[in-house]
């Protein structure tokens, strides 16, 4: 059985980083390597980096930004945003990401993720999954930071990705991000139950008791969290001797 993984998040947006609600991220956190230096003291799983501006301003990713972060970053780090070819995964790669996660080129060129997959690896290849909830019932995937509807749904994309090679998929509910309100359930379920690989549970967690919910309740092997490490004193740590005491195995 795969122990279950606490996953801090980093979105950076400019010049440093930033945190908000259901995606209005405007709301300033600090540095990232400041704060990498924090999680590299907190006994942290794995890191998340998003550059969430890079794919709507329509521009790579920040290759010296990742390499400089991953110099400073002694766990694995998973690196998202602005990722369109698949020369920007391996440059990716060749600076110091171990993960590359690819949402809008995904859905906009699905060939990418098979040849990302061929090239480097599933377990390089991260597909990372925005869905919010529809007024008639049901979810729908958003691309482009949450908006662009691209008419799919999550737990059937989550199979094609498979199917192309992804190697993991991050599942965020829009609705629940930042809300600290616990994550969406149902969406995690729908997805995590549908696919075969891991599924990275994200959006909405606030404590311990929130993790261990979506836990119990979804086939999640992993879990994501921003806003509740930013702005509690909640830590990665405490988060998996929860887990721990709970039933569940984690790494320690």
């Amino acid at each position: 059985m795969l122990k279950i993984r606490v996953m801090p998040t980093l979105l950076y947006k400019d010049v440093g980083l930033v945190k908000g609600s259901q995606f209005d991220s405007t709301r300033r956190v600090g540095s990232v390597l400041q704060s990498i230096k924090v999680y590299n003291l907190r006994e942290v799983d794995e890191l998340v980096f998003l550059d969430i501006a890079a794919t709507l301003a329509g521009r790579r990713p920040d290759f010296q930004l990742i390499d400089d972060i991953a110099d400073e970053c002694f766990m694995p780090l998973t690196v998202g945003g602005g990722v369109r070819t698949l020369a920007d995964v391996r440059e990716l790669l060749a600076v110091g990401a171990d993960k590359v996660a690819l949402n809008s080129a995904a859905v906009e060129n699905p060939a990418l993720v098979r040849e990302a997959a061929e090239a480097f690896g599933a377990q390089c290849v991260v597909v990372s999954i925005d869905a919010r909830r529809r007024a008639s019932g049901g979810y729908e995937v958003f691309t482009h930071c949450g908006t662009r509807a691209t008419g799919r749904t999550p737990a059937d994309w989550a199979r094609e990705v498979e199917g192309l090679g992804a190697g993991e998929i991050l599942i965020t509910s829009i609705d629940r991000d930042g809300t600290m309100e616990g994550y969406d359930i149902e969406l995690t379920r729908e997805v995590s139950r549908a696919v075969t690989v891991p599924v990275i549970a994200s959006g909405g967690a606030g404590s311990y008791e929130h993790m261990e919910a979506v836990l119990r309740q979804t086939e999640a092997a992993a879990l994501a969290a921003a806003s509740m490490f930013h702005f509690t004193e909640r830590t990665p740590r405490e988060a998996k001797l929860h887990l721990q005491a709970a039933g569940f195995a984690v790494r320690l």
